[in-house]
């Protein structure tokens, strides 16, 4: 697990993270803690895992595209920059008493939105620091760091609010996302690779995304699986502070440690999580994080008891980063790096974004039904979501689905078009017997999720009227650039079934391949 540490490059932005995380920790818990303070609202005081996290369901899309296809650099940067700016404001506001409820998710907003558009380049910068092999150890480490900083942050607030007050924990955020910056300084993140052709625009950028994770059944299972255990167990993250100050009768500090034992728990995890996952599978370890998590809600809602909870509490902190790191893991190795970052996007606004709508719908349920009632329902709802396990199985990419291949044959245009100009419709034509018809057939038929997953809009085979043995393959792709982005966009894994399609094709006759472009 600790192999990825051996790159200086890595080390520096690790660490530097786990200080940003830290103070972002602790931020949030000074946030929480002093709007339970002004209002007593159970619902206000859910509302800010709501606005701290919401912008990550608005904004994590975008900004993994902007990670594929803009500078990392300048975009971290410029991210932690605005975020160091919002927090200094902040800490001046509460240092003069003028940080009202409204101030308080303002500001949230503001930088869960700087946040949002950090975490893909980030990410990326990250990954691209190490070998492929030592990615799921990699995440691993980034998830010791953040839960280890939602484990320390907390309980480490606690203590500088409960002495000088919520300015001097939100000046401690200014300083962690500075020091950030000058990691990034030091080991700016490399910069994409230049091609003929020009960047995908963002609306043309996220719709490939899109594309591409909607016909990745791997990924859509992942990503249903994630929202599933983040909405449900948002309840527990935002009614904290309720159950602290309502059913327990703690303090700031005494929040902090509540706080500190599910991120103890989840580091904790960090260091057993990989043989699990090996020795039981990611649908079974799944299953049984989802079943403990349910228990702990249950424990949260039910006990008067400090030490139990607190007990409880540190195998909830273990079940969740066992879950969502698990997660995290196989959605990272199930895309191709010309999407990684927008895939890991798509991570971030499923478990985030989720967590957010969440923690606004338990808050106002808590409202009307009270705590116990409202954490039951969602350890009923976290149990209930093993269902899912069958429809949506996990697994992680094969190395041949993200592996580039080079295309089967050369364009043969006799002029090219310019990269905007489009659409393009492409058709390969087949010579089949017809006693191989019917294989034939049932092997075309799956080569439709790899063209649609890389760009294509429409896709079809036809069988020529006029000659029983000759079948065409058609496709259509916006414009002329994402035809040529298309073509390298092809995998190994891709190029395998692209070969059993060839087999049939008859002994002496090649596949003919031709384009079309559309004129206005």
């Amino acid at each position: 697990m600790w192999t990825p540490l051996r790159q200086p490059a890595f080390r520096g932005l690790w660490a530097s993270g786990g200080v940003f995380f830290l103070g972002s920790a602790m931020h949030t818990m000074a946030v929480s803690w002093l709007m339970v303070q002004i209002t007593h609202s159970s619902f206000l005081a859910a509302l800010v895992q709501t606005a701290a996290f919401l912008p990550m369901f608005l904004l994590s899309l975008p900004g993994g595209v902007l990670a594929d296809t803009a500078d990392r650099r300048a975009l971290i940067l410029g991210s932690l920059w605005a975020y160091a700016a919002a927090a200094a404001l902040l800490t001046l506001l509460a240092a003069f008493g003028r940080a009202g409820p409204a101030t308080l998710l303002l500001f949230c907003f503001l930088m869960g939105a700087c946040t949002a558009l950090l975490l893909p380049p980030w990410n990326s910068a990250v990954g691209d620091t190490i070998p492929r092999g030592e990615l799921a150890q990699a995440i691993t480490m980034i998830s010791i760091a953040y839960n280890g900083a939602r484990a320390v942050g907390p309980a480490l607030a606690g203590l500088v609010f409960a002495a000088l007050g919520a300015s001097a924990v939100f000046a401690v955020a200014v300083a962690s996302s500075l020091l950030m910056a000058q990691a990034i300084l030091r080991w700016p993140p490399a910069a994409h690779p230049k091609g003929k052709l020009p960047p995908e625009r963002m609306w043309g950028g996220m719709l490939a995304g899109l594309r591409f994770v909607r016909h990745s059944p791997t990924i859509v299972a992942q990503l249903v699986r994630t929202v599933a255990f983040s909405a449900t167990g948002s309840a527990l993250w935002a009614l904290l502070p309720m159950i602290a100050a309502r059913r327990l009768g703690l303090g700031a500090a005494g929040f902090g440690l509540l706080m500190g034992c599910l991120g103890g728990g989840a580091v904790a995890a960090g260091f057993f999580v990989a043989p699990l996952r090996a020795r039981l599978g990611l649908d079974r370890l799944a299953n049984i994080c989802c079943v403990v998590f349910a228990l702990v809600t249950a424990v949260a809602a039910a006990s008067h008891s400090r030490p139990f909870v607190y007990a409880a509490l540190l195998a909830g902190g273990a079940a969740w980063m066992a879950m969502l790191s698990t997660l995290n893991a196989a959605t990272q190795t199930s895309a191709p790096m010309w999407v990684r970052a927008r895939a890991t996007a798509l991570h971030t606004l499923a478990a985030l974004g989720s967590f957010a709508i969440g923690s606004a719908l338990w808050g106002a349920i808590s409202g009307i039904a009270g705590l116990p009632v409202t954490l039951g329902l969602a350890a009923g709802a976290m149990i209930a979501s093993v269902l899912l396990a069958p429809s949506f199985p996990l697994r992680i990419g094969a190395e041949s689905e993200i592996t580039p291949a080079t295309p089967w044959m050369d364009l043969f245009v006799a002029i090219e078009p310019e990269p905007e100009a489009g659409p393009v419709a492409v058709e390969i034509a087949y010579r089949i017997q017809p006693a191989d018809a019917a294989s034939f057939l049932d092997a075309a038929e799956l080569l439709r999720v790899p063209r649609q997953r890389a760009g294509a809009t429409f896709w079809r085979i036809y069988r020529d009227l006029g000659d029983p043995t000759r079948y065409l393959e058609r496709f259509i792709v916006t414009s002329w650039a994402d035809y040529l982005r298309q073509r390298g966009r092809a995998t190994v894994a891709d190029q395998a079934l692209e070969a059993e399609v060839r087999a049939f094709q008859a002994e002496g006759v090649p596949v003919a391949m031709q384009h079309y472009i559309a004129e206005r």
